[in-house]
């Protein structure tokens, strides 16, 4: 994923979401493009119209920070956005070799075996650690039982969860609110490929998806970014029926670049009774795999 592309595609795509009207500009008769003219972006920064085209053009290498807070402001960035205009700066300056989450060997690496043992000790709804690219590395017995379709057929490659939203059309049943999880899910790698430029998996994921999903390829190409680190979700387990989920996503210290995200139910709700079964089925589930099924009497 070439930085200038990324640059210029966000910049562009967010001037076009800011209509003259937003900003107390007049629309006018004349008006040929979607949005804000380049000049209107520029005078709003503060900034000359020519170097404005130059920042639109994907040169942000040297940047001063007063400038990229002033185009934020002028673009009406959001937290996340302000973020991301952040990253794709330092990546094209290179400043963020360091601060970038560590590269990990490859996807089957192994983690912390007390970060297993800490999934493991999660019995009451489902958990697990993922990547930057969706990708699930490890999880606690409640949501191998969660997300029984992703487990199907194994594998070499672990579970992605951008895949199965994309390419499985089980996914469309287990999410009844699929076009929302479709725009999360997207918008969550499209943050990763500004946060991390230089992720070969996550470039060839997103060209497989690109290939495959005209959903995910007009998705992608909205230049969509987010925060996602907490709220609630719906969901239909093919075992349970409807679940109402909150999770919480919480970054890992001592492995740069994974998150743990763990589900939980409102107390005494239906859903809280939904996972305790949900939880039992996993267990028989598990254990009949392995042919330990006790003798029926």
């Amino acid at each position: 994923m070439d930085n200038q592309d990324q640059v210029r595609d966000f910049l562009v795509s967010r001037r076009a979401k800011i209509t003259p009207a937003r900003v107390g500009l007049p629309a006018g008769t004349r008006r040929r493009v979607q949005g804000l003219r380049r000049s209107e972006v520029a005078a709003l920064a503060d900034v000359s119209v020519e170097y404005y085209a130059k920042l639109e053009r994907g040169h942000l290498a040297g940047v001063s920070p007063g400038v990229l807070e002033a185009v934020a402001r002028a673009l009406q960035l959001d937290d996340a956005e302000r973020a991301h205009l952040l990253h794709l700066a330092q990546a094209a300056e290179g400043s963020d070799t360091l601060a970038r989450p560590r590269r990990r060997a490859g996807r089957h690496t192994p983690l912390h075996r007390s970060l297993q043992w800490t999934l493991d000790a999660v019995t009451a709804g489902p958990a697990y650690v993922s990547n930057g690219r969706l990708d699930l590395l490890a999880t606690n017995q409640p949501a191998r039982g969660f997300f029984s379709d992703l487990y199907r057929g194994g594998g070499p490659q672990p579970p992605n969860l951008a895949r199965y939203q994309f390419l499985d059309p089980a996914a469309r049943r287990f999410y009844p609110d699929w076009e929302l999880m479709a725009d999360v899910t997207v918008d969550v790698l499209r943050t990763e490929a500004g946060r991390d430029p230089h992720d070969r998996d996550l470039h060839d994921l997103v060209g497989q998806l690109s290939t495959r999903s005209d959903a995910f390829r007009t998705r992608w190409g909205a230049h969509n970014v987010r925060r996602h680190g907490t709220g609630t979700k719906r969901f239909h387990h093919p075992a349970v029926g409807d679940l109402t989920l909150a999770f919480e996503t919480l970054a890992l210290t001592a492995e740069p670049g994974l998150s743990l995200v763990v589900y939980t139910a409102e107390p005494g709700s239906a859903t809280e009774d939904k996972l305790r079964l949900l939880a039992s089925w996993s267990a028989s589930r598990e254990t009949d795999a392995r042919g330990e099924r006790l003798p029926a009497e």
